[in-house]
């Protein structure tokens, strides 16, 4: 794998290299290991960084206070969510101790810096035990594979097999799913009070009940500027609670009031968390809050990045049961947006398109 000949070989001799790759079993951690001083091809984007421009330095995603009264806590979050769909939170440390998400990062750290050997026993793509460790989830739809591997893990509806999750990282990872829900409760109640909804609106669509994991690791690189960590994208779930390490790399892409769009670099700021509106939000809230783009850059610095996102989607996912705009929220004068859909029908069509589609919204526009 350390050639670069894919973007010659037909797509029949690409998807042998992809296959290659995937039957490695030591993701592209096991590409860095074995010395490989250009990315190879199956990793190269084309250009990944030009068009939209950089924001000048200084601008930055909102922040919100949670040690502020609650009044102001909620209108913060809620001007977030509508102006940018992210933004950091901090003062959290009613609901998380102090040793935490870092712990958690750490121990993720440890995983994918294990010897490939034993790395390579969990590796997989079924999710049927709750819990993989693959690189890329859509590495065989995407045009381009990105510089990342990833431990996934489902904790909602159904609960994954703890046994199941290495035992480097088991115990923090169980840990910071617990404190990371409490974080999505209190910051759901705020933008619920910021929508003039009941405060429970959100929980009680069960939106706190399907949660998924994502561990990812982010090798150094030999060639920065020829791949990316993770393509422009948005979220399909409600809202996303995300702990990063100190290494930046996360950018959120931010359109201006004069309808200019730029990247905003997410740095990492000690004790903050960063939240994000996903696609399912932006339906509910019938577009008062929004679902914004952002990717991962790779970063020129000699350490791997390490970040863990916790997605929360509504655990009801019956067929009898419909999202769609609160209703509520969808009136005479501000008539609903998008029509309703099972969680089934939403996530299906999520998962038929590449990640950086994005075309997921759309689909159920009215």
């Amino acid at each position: 794998m350390a050639s670069s000949t894919a973007a010659a070989a037909p797509e029949s001799g690409r998807a042998a290299l992809l296959k290659a790759f995937d039957e490695s079993r030591t993701g592209v951690r096991g590409l860095v290991e074995s010395g490989v001083s250009t990315v190879p091809d199956l990793f190269v984007h084309p250009d990944p960084y030009a068009s939209i421009p950089l924001a000048l330095p200084g601008v930055s995603i909102p922040v919100v206070d949670l040690s502020l009264p609650a009044p102001l806590a909620a209108a913060a979050a809620a001007e977030a969510a509508r102006d940018w769909g992210f933004f950091y939170l901090v003062n959290h440390d009613a609901l998380v101790p102090s040793d935490y998400p870092g712990k958690a990062l750490a121990a993720v750290r440890a995983f994918h810096e294990l010897p490939a050997t034993e790395r390579a026993a969990h590796y997989g793509r079924a999710m049927d035990s709750g819990v993989s460790y693959f690189s890329n989830v859509d590495l065989f739809r995407s045009p381009a594979a990105s510089w990342r591997d990833t431990i996934q893990l489902g904790f909602g509806p159904t609960r994954c097999e703890a046994e199941r999750i290495p035992p480097v990282c088991r115990s923090e990872i169980v840990d910071w799913e617990a404190h990371a829900t409490a974080v999505a409760r209190a910051v759901m109640l705020l933008l619920c009070e910021g929508l003039g909804l009941p405060e429970a609106t959100l929980e009680e669509a069960s939106c706190l009940d399907g949660k998924l994991m994502v561990c990812h690791y982010y090798p150094v690189c030999p060639e920065p500027d020829r791949t990316m960590g993770l393509v422009p994208h948005t979220d399909p779930g409600v809202l996303t609670v995300l702990a990063q390490d100190r290494v930046g790399g996360l950018q959120v892409k931010h359109t201006n009031q004069d309808g200019q769009s730029y990247w905003v670099n997410a740095e990492p700021v000690p004790g903050a968390l960063v939240i994000n509106v996903g696609d399912l939000l932006q339906i509910m809230s019938n577009d008062k809050y929004k679902s914004v783009e952002h990717r991962v850059v790779m970063n020129p610095c000699e350490e791997a990045r390490v970040s863990i996102g916790i997605f929360f989607n509504p655990g009801k996912t019956g067929e009898s049961v419909f999202y769609g705009p609160l209703l509520e929220l969808a009136t005479s004068e501000n008539p609903p947006k998008y029509r309703s859909f099972t969680i089934s029908e939403f996530l299906g069509a999520f998962l038929k398109r590449d990640l950086a589609s994005k075309a997921l919204i759309e689909h159920f526009k009215l």
